[in-house]
């Protein structure tokens, strides 16, 4: 068995698009990030590599390099879970929390879910995905943390 842990947080700013989890989420704010800034797929990504002691995300995907500007965080999502799997990890389980004062997310928890499942091969029963305030301490600021647990 093995753990991963990863973590991810973005400035929000106005007019940008907000994607969490793979879904582009209604807001004025969206994350400053050299890609989409899809801080929750982030972190999922970099738990991925440090299960298997493959980096993070800026190794493998730097922001220096203008072929990431503005890509898809599931393209990053895909290429560590091929690393996992190359190496005989298989997913198991994931825990995810979002840290977001607004928009609330509840209504959209759902399709996150769903996305989240589609995105990782695992049935709904073995995502656990948790939503947070920074109760006023960071108001224009989104991080997402994650665990995994891999076989393998």
């Amino acid at each position: 068995m093995r753990l991963g842990y990863g973590e991810d947080s973005h400035r929000l700013i106005e007019g940008k698009p907000l994607y969490l989890c793979g879904l582009l989420i209604p807001s004025p704010h969206g994350a400053l990030a050299h890609s989409d800034g899809d801080a929750p797929l982030h972190a999922l990504t970099d738990a991925l590599l440090s299960a298997f002691g493959l980096g993070d995300i800026g190794l493998l995907f730097p922001d220096t390099d203008p072929k990431w500007r503005g890509a898809r965080s599931e393209v990053f999502l895909k290429e560590a879970l091929r690393l996992v799997e190359e190496r005989g990890g298989r997913l198991i389980q994931v825990s995810l929390a979002i840290i977001l004062d607004q928009p609330k997310l509840s209504p959209y928890r759902q399709g996150l879910l769903e996305n989240l499942s589609r995105l990782l091969g695992l049935p709904l029963d073995r995502i656990g995905l948790t939503f947070k305030t920074s109760e006023g301490l960071a108001v224009a600021h989104v991080q997402a943390r994650a665990m995994v647990l891999l076989d393998g």
